[in-house]
């Protein structure tokens, strides 16, 4: 056990450590945490704050931002109440940055605004750990034992969520909210990215971002149309558009509204098209001149809606106006009627309880006479040639 933790412990130690270092240079010690020693083991923390704080500042102008770091922070950890302290603090997080290990400048940052509430560098705190979020959105990976392993999606989520719970108020907090919805989005999570842009128009109503995040929900809906194309989400992103233009309609992003809508119309047209043509083919000539209609309806003046006038006087010419029209398929004659009658009173007579005849057949089923309901649209008709991609929105400027 005592070999596994040495082995842990050296682990760690290196990934603290440039490759070029010693390891015996800095040390872990529990309690204390990292420290860095002189030849002799001895810890080489400085007398005073000042003298830490020059040591630190050398590191840096050396561009040794790991040791930089670690000097910055020991400061912090040996003299807390020094005024070097705070700005000691969100230096450590610079360096840490600086050098790569997004991951501990993201815990550094957190640290300072946890110490420091009131601190001077409260908000550049914020905004440097809103540029850590967006490392990792771009594509950032994470360390495992000094070794990048893999980009952390949810890393980024839960760095912009922190933002808000932390200054919900601060002029970064509306960008965080947005950019969480980002990080949802990149890790296939549609539901919950919409919500995360429902919260940043409900919170932050008043600022841009409320503009993007409404543009984003009909796009989030737009792109889970596509799939088999999924009329429920196709009329939520016209919903939000339509919301989008009635709401922003000066935004940069109203073209690009503009030009979805035309998109989800024109797929709506042409399933209207290809509906009415499976019916068609499957010889349902009454359910295909219901969807030949609407293609009139949508898109009247145009090939398609030409196409479904000539059909449809084909298919009057062929089985007759009264063939297509909703309603009964038939009327019931009187003669039916009182065969229906007749046999449902024997039934009636055989139920009492006084009965002593033989047995009654029942009556003869009657064709249901109502007009048949309006057929479903069909989820992804055979013919329905992909739809056009949706513009992909730029990003809200930082």
């Amino acid at each position: 056990m005592r070999i596994a933790h040495a082995l842990i412990l050296f682990a760690v130690g290196a990934c603290l450590l440039p490759c070029h270092r010693a390891a015996a240079d800095i040390v872990y010690k529990a309690g204390e945490g990292w420290s860095t020693e002189d030849a002799n083991g001895n810890p080489t923390i400085e007398a005073s704050a000042s003298a830490q704080l020059d040591k630190a500042q050398a590191f840096e102008k050396a561009g040794d931002y790991h040791r930089a770091m670690i000097a910055y922070y020991l400061l912090t950890r040996k003299f807390p109440r020094s005024g070097a302290a705070p700005e000691a603090q969100l230096k450590a997080g610079q360096m840490a940055a600086l050098a790569g290990d997004y991951d501990r400048a993201n815990a550094l940052y957190n640290e300072y605004l946890t110490k420091y509430p009131k601190g001077e560098d409260f908000d550049n705190a914020l905004a440097a750990l809103y540029g850590i979020g967006q490392k990792f959105l771009e594509g950032a990976r994470r360390e495992l034992y000094g070794v990048k392993m893999f980009p952390s999606m949810a890393r980024a989520q839960q760095i912009f969520e922190g933002i808000v719970k932390t200054a919900p108020f601060s002029k970064w907090a509306p960008l965080a909210q947005f950019f969480a919805g980002q990080a949802m989005e990149k890790q296939n999570r549609p539901d919950d990215a919409i919500a995360a842009y429902e919260e940043v128009i409900s919170r932050y109503p008043s600022d841009p971002e409320a503009a993007d995040a409404q543009y984003q929900i009909g796009y989030v809906y737009l792109v889970e149309s596509r799939t088999a194309y999924d009329k429920s989400a196709a009329n939520k992103a016209q919903e939000a558009f339509e919301d989008f233009l009635a709401n922003y309609p000066t935004s940069e992003k109203a073209p690009q509204a503009q030009d979805n809508l035309k998109t989800l119309q024109a797929r709506e047209n042409s399933s209207a098209v290809s509906i009415a043509k499976y019916y068609d083919k499957k010889k349902n000539y009454k359910a295909a001149v219901i969807y030949y209609n609407e293609v009139i309806k949508e898109q009247p003046g145009t090939p398609d809606a030409q196409a479904a006038e000539a059909r449809i006087k084909a298919l009057q010419a062929k089985v007759g106006d009264t063939a297509l029209e909703p309603g009964p398929e038939k009327t019931e004659t009187g003669a039916q009627a009182q065969e229906q009658r007749r046999m449902q009173a024997q039934v009636d007579t055989a139920s009492r309880s006084d009965y002593l005849g033989p047995p009654v057949a029942q009556p003869t089923p009657v064709p249901d006479q109502t007009a048949p309901p309006k057929p479903e649209l069909r989820s992804s008709p055979a013919d329905l040639s992909p739809p056009p991609p949706a513009v992909e929105p730029p990003l809200p400027q930082q």
